[in-house]
């Protein structure tokens, strides 16, 4: 398992084949790249700045990867989120799993991804051309990650 908060891009090719490299156990690969857009909620976005709690957010982050282990038999996990200032086009999130079968792989990187937008403590500021705002949660991430609550 590896969690990385850092302010430099990453590149997912050689992130994916690190990850998987010489293990014949592995038989499925799943991933997902967050990207940073240039609109939101219908206004023009010319960038964004991510801000975190060094330390207490690799935690969280572990936790979340922890808890996946736990639901799903995954062999790996990378999580790889970027801070600071960044621009449409730029990538802000890498998700990898690695598992014997792609069932296990898709459920558990999905379950990464909603848990990271509602669990894991990072901040967004978006710059405006007429301003700075804080992005709020979103109901629809917040429905997404419930529907892995366990009863």
């Amino acid at each position: 398992m590896t969690v990385r908060v850092q302010t430099e891009d990453f590149d997912a090719g050689a992130e994916i084949s690190r990850l998987r490299s010489g293990n014949a156990r592995v038989g499925a690969v799943a991933s997902f790249i967050g990207v940073v857009r240039d609109r939101n909620d219908g206004d023009a976005v010319a960038g964004m700045t991510l801000e975190h709690y060094p330390g207490m957010t690799e935690r969280s982050i572990e936790a979340i990867v922890e808890e996946a282990r736990s639901r799903w038999e995954i062999i790996d996990a990378l999580v790889v989120h970027r801070v600071g200032p960044l621009l449409p086009t730029d990538q802000i999130v890498l998700v990898v799993v690695t598992s014997s079968h792609r069932g296990e792989a898709f459920a558990a990187c999905e379950f990464l991804m909603d848990y990271l937008k509602t669990r894991a403590p990072f901040w967004k500021k978006e710059r405006l051309p007429e301003g700075a705002r804080w992005v709020e949660a979103r109901a629809s991430d917040d429905a997404a990650a419930a529907r892995w609550e366990r009863s």
